[in-house]
């Protein structure tokens, strides 16, 4: 499955730089991406909206899935998923801050501060259903990430209209990659992929970890150390994938359920397996969001919701018996 969804993936790579307002021929793309002419209309447009487009939508699909299988793991919660226990909101809320704030800062300054948004998010929502009583159970997690989410929002647009921000808040709560470009690309390339790394490297452990936490130390891990490093990888992947497409929605949720029927639960095989899988969802729902009402864009985000909210309700119902 992995050499098959790799193969795919690459497929999808060249289909989504080839749909558009304007079809390309596979030929012309090899020839801008073999031998770039700076005079050809064509090879710019290639080069400089389509690839880093397709590229981006590949590595922050990966990037989102592979977050949602480290939360599914490490919290043996099935709902674990950045756009629902408040990640992507906290991310959000933090980087229209630095819009407000910090006008003319860098991309790197909008990457920070969408990493110290997507760590309060999280400690907001784990706070929030610690002190609850009952203690932690994964509808809870899902109703307090709701609550959380819905909070930072209220704060994030509260923001935008008093700092005129509004067009660029549009933006992030839509979701979509059509402001990609090449400058992008080189910040969220190498933080992206170090969080997968960290994510591989980590994978035998989260594997011990979903068994439970008494069991993992029964078996000599150090819980504490393993779920800082985890929720380092779901801040470096969520946050740079936030900072640049804004809060799509439900890659992390869906793509790690579906991986694990394939793959089974052993999180060597289930991180990479997603971090595939992801991209390919991610790549499709650009296209069909590039394609479906051309010339005009469909946000990414509204196509991932759509496979995503009615799976959520699934799990939601499954686990909450009733729910």
């Amino acid at each position: 499955m992995l050499v098959i969804g790799s193969i795919v993936l690459v497929l999808l790579l060249f289909a989504s730089i080839r749909l558009g307002a304007t079809n390309l021929n596979f030929k012309l793309i090899g020839e801008a991406i073999i031998h770039t002419d700076d005079e050809n209309p064509e090879h710019i447009i290639i080069m400089s909206l389509r690839f880093p487009r397709a590229f981006a939508a590949m590595l922050i699909g990966a990037a989102l899935a592979v977050s949602g299988a480290i939360m599914q793991g490490m919290t043996r919660n099935p709902l674990g998923e950045p756009s629902i226990l408040g990640v992507t909101a906290g991310a959000a809320f933090f980087v229209v801050l630095s819009l407000a704030f910090i006008p003319d800062g860098s991309m790197w300054v909008t990457m920070i501060a969408s990493f110290i948004g997507a760590g309060l998010g999280v400690a907001l929502v784990f706070t929030l259903t610690t002190i609850s009583k009952g203690g932690m159970t994964p509808v809870k997690l899902a109703l307090a990430g709701s609550a959380i989410t819905a909070f930072l929002t209220a704060l994030t647009t509260g923001v935008g209209m008093k700092f005129d921000v509004s067009r660029s808040l549009s933006f992030w709560y839509a979701g979509g990659l059509s402001t990609m470009q090449d400058e992008q690309l080189k910040y969220i390339v190498p933080v992206i992929l170090v969080g997968l790394v960290i994510a591989i490297l980590l994978s035998r452990s989260i594997s011990v970890m979903s068994l439970g936490q008494d069991v993992a130390k029964g078996l000599g891990q150090n819980t504490l150390t393993i779920q800082i490093i985890g929720t380092i990888a779901v801040l470096l992947l969520t946050g740079a994938a936030v900072s640049v497409a804004g809060t799509i929605g439900f890659v992390g949720l869906v793509i790690p359920h579906i991986v694990r029927l394939i793959v089974g639960v052993d999180y060597r095989w289930i991180i990479p397996v997603s971090a595939v899988f992801g991209g390919i969802l991610l790549l499709l729902a650009d296209i069909v969001a590039r394609t479906i009402n051309s010339p005009f864009e469909t946000p990414v985000g509204a196509i991932t919701a759509l496979v995503g909210v009615p799976f959520f309700l699934y799990l939601a119902r499954k686990e909450g018996r009733g729910f």
